[in-house]
Order: structure tokens, then C-alpha cells, then sequence
């Protein structure tokens, strides 16, 4: 995670990294022990952020490290007002 928030806000248009540990207080999400959050400026620095070498490379190392491989990660792309 630490490589992941360094790398995501270094880049331009990226608010925002956060991460933590899930917490689960309403018990919908058990399979999964942490997450993060990446906040974009625009759709055109997320897809920066996407197709970057950095970006890939470090998600197949996350894909290895989480039980079930890529299919073992959820993404989201939330469009937000804020």
C-alpha cells in the first residue's frame, strides 16, 4: 500500500490516497481485510492512472498477494459531487 499511495500521488490529477484496514461493522463484506480509495480530478487522470507501467505492475504484485488473484479484488469507479 505504501508503494501504491506513492506512486498514485505523484501523479497529476490524483486528490487523494487513502487506505486502512475494513472494518466490517455491518458485516456484508467478511471476504475482504482492507481497501483503499483514490480520488481523481477527471476520468483522463484515472485512465493515467490505469494504463501507467507503475499502475500495473504494482497490481499484479496485489493480484498475488490476495487470496483468489485478480478475481479476488472488487473495484469501484464512483462518480461523486464532491
Amino acid at each position: 500500500m505504501q508503494e501504491l499511495a506513492r506512486f498514485s500521488q505523484s501523479l497529476d490529477g490524483v486528490l487523494g490516497f487513502e487506505h486502512g484496514p475494513n472494518r466490517d461493522f455491518e458485516k456484508k463484506s467478511q471476504g475482504y481485510d482492507s481497501g483503499f480509495v483514490i480520488r481523481f480530478t477527471s476520468q483522463e487522470a484515472l485512465a493515467t492512472y490505469a494504463n501507467h507501467p507503475t499502475h500495473q505492475a504494482l497490481g499484479k504484485r496485489l493480484c498475488d498477494l490476495v487470496q483468489g488473484g485478480a478475481d479476488g479484488i472488487i473495484v469501484f469507479d464512483l462518480e461523486t459531487n464532491g
